[in-house]
């Protein structure tokens, strides 16, 4: 079964052919980030007029890559939220468009679900049930996953994402945008306990809070602007790599599971990925981290999250329209 898979969620315009909900036949991203770094962030408008320009030859070119044609595609997976609304619309009026002219059907994913379907585009794959941290510039949140289409937020951000966090701050320290990866490097030459930066541990809850942390360096930058920035970043980064990692130890045990997922964009910190991986082998738990190119955006988790929405029945007519703000699953089981 191969499902076409299409994400236009944010800045990139992605398709993917995805074989069996495992197996990546072709993988095509197209970046904004040269249109929108002189603005320091992305602006929407800008957005969604590249996606209008780039969705046609971005699945043109993963159905090339993938040497199939219509005929030989199960179903269309497209993202309907949450993301920007402009963007949105561009990928699911395609989507509706290739639905209608080709006969197939279209499946409706969850960009949540998406991210921490991308788990299974790896040759080790988790067991269910699993905690799935989803880490991004749009969104910090934590599910019990106890299978494909079942899941239970057990925590979110009450403010900035994470990655958004990363991303204020790279521009407190004129470092340019996108942050976060910009942080990662310039930190591996900076002290991470340089700086005492706050820590919102909210604690009796397993949710984040990031806004303070974010007024605390500029505070201190505004008391120290010779500071360096190497330092700052280092440390910046450590205090929110302690709130993940802590909150994520403290999920596995509310809830008796010994497994975690982190997915998104922020899961891609190198730092991250080697803090939560000692902290997971300290704990006993088994960490599971998506290759690099699978944390950010992408359309084959997307059609990984399709495959099994529609091997239940669950697909999309017409009517659908994108969703800015999409929650995924419940927030009580």
């Amino acid at each position: 079964m191969l499902i076409l898979g299409i994400d236009t969620s944010c800045d990139d315009t992605a398709a993917s052919i995805v074989e069996g909900g495992t197996r990546i036949i072709s993988n095509v991203v197209s970046s904004q980030h040269e249109i929108h770094k002189k603005y320091g962030g992305i602006v929407p408008e800008l957005a969604s007029r590249r996606h209008i320009e780039m969705i046609l030859p971005v699945v043109d070119e993963a159905m090339k890559g993938a040497k199939v044609d219509f005929k030989d595609i199960s179903a269309i997976a497209v993202c309907f939220g949450p993301g920007l609304i402009g963007s949105l619309l561009v990928g699911v009026c395609f989507a509706k468009s290739l639905s209608f002219v080709n006969k197939l059907p279209m499946v409706a994913v969850n960009h949540l679900e998406g991210h921490i379907c991308s788990i299974f585009l790896e040759e080790l794959k988790p067991d269910f049930p699993f905690i799935a941290l989803v880490i991004s510039g749009g969104h910090t949140n934590i599910y019990r996953v106890n299978g494909f289409g079942s899941y239970i937020e057990l925590g979110r951000t009450r403010d900035d994402a994470a990655g958004e966090a990363f991303d204020k701050v790279a521009k407190l320290l004129g470092l340019g945008y996108p942050g976060g990866p910009i942080i990662d490097k310039i930190s591996l030459n900076g002290h991470p306990d340089a700086i005492s930066f706050p820590r919102a541990n909210l604690l009796g809850t397993l949710d984040f809070s990031f806004s303070g942390l974010k007024t605390a360096v500029l505070n201190y930058l505004k008391k120290n602007p010779d500071s360096k920035k190497e330092d700052v970043a280092a440390s910046f980064q450590s205090a929110v790599i302690d709130v993940i990692i802590n909150k994520a130890i403290q999920a596995t045990k509310n809830e008796g599971i010994k497994r975690v997922v982190l997915s998104g964009g922020v899961a891609a910190n190198s730092v991250l990925r080697r803090a939560i991986k000692q902290r997971c082998l300290e704990e006993d738990v088994e960490i599971y981290l998506p290759s690099l190119k699978f944390c950010t955006d992408n359309a084959a988790m997307i059609a990984v999250a399709g495959f099994h929405n529609l091997k239940k029945g669950v697909v999309a007519d017409f009517s659908l329209n994108p969703k800015a703000y999409l929650p995924l699953g419940s927030a009580n089981g």
